[in-house]
């Protein structure tokens, strides 16, 4: 008779916090350009690395097949905010009505750059989910520090790597693409960096509440492989 599957008091709360900052980074920062200091950058990337600070913290709480779920719930919800934005976008306009230029402004995405940010969130994700559970397992479960930040590291490397060549590689010249990438990189890795002790006390909260601390030595690793 197979175990029954175990439940926790704070699995569903971690993972809509997830989603949820993923959409908000993903819908409310990019339309916003900032300068600060003499350097130009898009808002969201103030924000979104605080999504992968939660996939680390799934990941080394619940594991990397309670993570993989959580990252394709978080696809399926970044699919259909953009899906619901094109159509709201598309819609005729109502006579008399003046705000179309904003909504399309904050709204409008184009597909190319919406097909980037999925395939960099996703090959992204999961790549930082893996390292994170794989180094546990070489560190026997210490310095959880150099696993959050080392799985930061390669995850935001991969996810940089990935978008912003697809998405402004043509529009942009080659070294502005080149200087943003690394510039924005640097960002995201320093400030997932400075919150280390804020993922130390959550994970040690979770792990003494939900008295979980999960080892994926026996773990599936593929991304398709969504049973726990």
């Amino acid at each position: 008779m197979p175990e029954p599957r175990k439940s926790y008091k704070y699995f569903d709360l971690v993972m809509a916090a997830f989603v949820t900052i993923l959409l908000c980074s993903n819908l409310i920062g990019v339309p916003k350009v900032s300068t600060v200091f003499g350097y130009t950058y898009g808002a969201g990337i103030l924000f979104f690395p605080i999504s992968y600070v939660f996939g680390d913290i799934l990941t080394e709480v619940y594991g990397y097949s309670r993570s993989r779920k959580v990252i394709w719930a978080g696809f399926a919800a970044l699919f259909f905010a953009s899906v619901m934005s094109w159509v709201i976008v598309a819609l005729p306009p109502a006579p008399g009505w003046t705000q179309q230029e904003n909504v399309e402004a904050i709204f409008g995405q184009t597909p190319r750059i919406a097909c980037a940010s999925f395939i960099a969130y996703w090959c992204g994700e999961f790549s930082n989910s893996y390292v994170l559970a794989k180094m546990k397992i070489w560190t026997a479960g210490r310095h959880l520090w150099m696993r959050t930040i080392g799985s930061t590291i390669v995850g935001e490397g991969v996810d940089s790597l990935i978008f912003y060549p697809l998405a402004f590689v043509g529009v942009w010249t080659n070294e502005l693409v080149v200087q943003v990438m690394i510039a924005n990189y640097l960002i995201k890795t320093g400030l997932e960096t400075v919150l280390t002790p804020v993922t130390y006390k959550v994970v040690g909260f979770l792990k003494r509440a939900e008295q979980e601390d999960y080892y994926d030595r026996d773990t599936n690793f593929s991304p398709f492989h969504v049973e726990v």
